[in-house]
């Protein structure tokens, strides 16, 4: 098969040139970094941005009335804003900081689940979900005594839409799923997902790590209750996340961490809670990575998201067509909707002997069960290859993956 052309519209070239990382040499070799499901790259004027913060405007927010405090919640609040346009949130106090999806998902467990799951009361999850999806909802049914059902998939990785439906009834009070799995790149019809729910009265959360990167998210047009995403897969920093709810299921909850700034008056008698969003930002926040993650929505922006699916997607069924044609090769999750994220297994191959003999020719990829046992359980492997495509991947770096992949098969014969 002949490489499809990269788009005249979409300079990867040029795009490459903001990341410093893409020039390193791994044993010798230019990095071709095929690892972005874990964790993207940050380009040099993001980087910049936190080094500013740091150097000129570095203070604690919302607690003081000079000039670098005042600078430092403007710059904080600004990108709070810039995360609601960039998710389409109605109201930017729907815009909740957090440390990533897994604390996210954790405050609606244990901020939500805690205070309204009763016993006999169910869950629904997806066998897709990655274990920051199944785990809370786990801690949470074992105090509450609700009980969790789960929705199976094809053969191919898709969600059988049809059984997930099925599983609603009286008792259900919530249903929590991936919009894309980590592990297969399967783009669940979340659209549908949630409206069945809504028939249901069933309140939603969506997991939208692995989205968030890859796609335009609107959540008024999703209309999900929750939606939780990390910066660290959108060119950001680790360690900041964001938390999306609507504002009277967020004002209904119960904080999930007590301390500094989330309150309006504490007496050793009792605690009066701040309005939403400082209700759950509880402590001195992730300031600097909030700022910084402003800068890199800015960024992604200015590209469009659009624009940045489409390169994907080129990559991805360049990807899919080329490693397809290997003897002994076997693509798992097979979807007719994917993200850029191609899981592999080699006949005769542990994945972890793939992942380091790739190394050797600068080839980063993830081999593992990618944090979603369950996946790996359902198509009967112990672990997978994982490639993940990011905008700033070119066809290229398609064609040196396949090449040290055919190494990997000479070499185990």
């Amino acid at each position: 098969m002949n490489a499809p052309s990269e788009k005249v519209a979409f300079d990867v070239a040029r795009i490459r040139q903001d990341f410093p990382i893409l020039d390193l040499k791994v044993n010798g070799k230019p990095l071709v970094f095929l690892d972005n499901a874990a964790s993207s790259q940050m380009p040099a004027r993001v980087m910049d941005r936190w080094v500013r913060y740091q150097s000129s405007q570095h203070a604690n927010i919302h607690r003081a009335v000079h000039y670098l405090s005042e600078t430092a919640t403007a710059e904080y609040e600004a990108a709070r804003r810039k995360l609601q346009a960039f998710i389409n949130a109605r109201e930017e106090r729907e815009v909740i900081f957090t440390s990533g999806t897994t604390e996210s998902i954790n405050l609606v467990a244990h901020g939500w689940g805690r205070k309204f799951l009763k016993a006999g009361d169910e869950i629904i999850l997806t066998t897709l979900e990655h274990h920051s999806n199944i785990v809370p909802w786990q801690m949470v049914a074992e105090v509450t005594g609700a009980k969790i059902r789960v929705a199976p998939i094809f053969d191919n990785g898709e969600l059988d839409l049809a059984a997930y439906e099925k599983l609603f009834n009286s008792r259900t009070q919530i249903a929590c799923f991936t919009q894309v799995s980590n592990a297969l790149g399967t783009i669940n019809p979340v659209k549908e997902m949630v409206a069945i729910a809504r028939k249901h009265g069933v309140v939603t959360l969506v997991d939208g790590a692995q989205a968030a990167p890859h796609l335009k998210v609107n959540v008024q047009a999703l209309d999900c209750d929750f939606y939780a995403f990390s910066g660290h897969k959108l060119c950001g920093p680790t360690g900041i996340g964001v938390l999306y709810g609507k504002a009277a299921l967020l004002e209904a909850m119960n904080p999930f961490k007590g301390g500094g700034d989330m309150i309006l008056s504490v007496t050793f008698e009792k605690t009066t809670y701040a309005p939403i969003p400082a209700k759950f930002e509880a402590g001195t926040p992730p300031i600097a990575a909030a700022i910084t993650l402003g800068a890199a929505v800015d960024y992604l922006s200015e590209i469009g998201m659009a624009r940045i699916a489409a390169h994907e997607t080129n990559l991805l069924d360049y990807a899919t067509a080329e490693v397809s044609r290997l003897p002994g090769l076997r693509v798992i999750g097979t979807a007719e909707k994917k993200a850029a994220v191609l899981s592999f297994a080699i006949q005769g191959v542990h994945p972890h002997d793939v992942g380091t003999l790739l190394n050797e020719d600068g080839v980063a990829i993830r081999t593992g069960h990618h944090c979603a046992q369950p996946v790996m359980q359902r198509f009967k492997v112990p672990a997978t290859c994982r490639a993940s495509f990011a905008f700033y991947n070119t066809l290229a770096e398609v064609d040196a993956l396949v090449a040290s992949i055919q190494r990997v098969q000479k070499v185990f014969g």
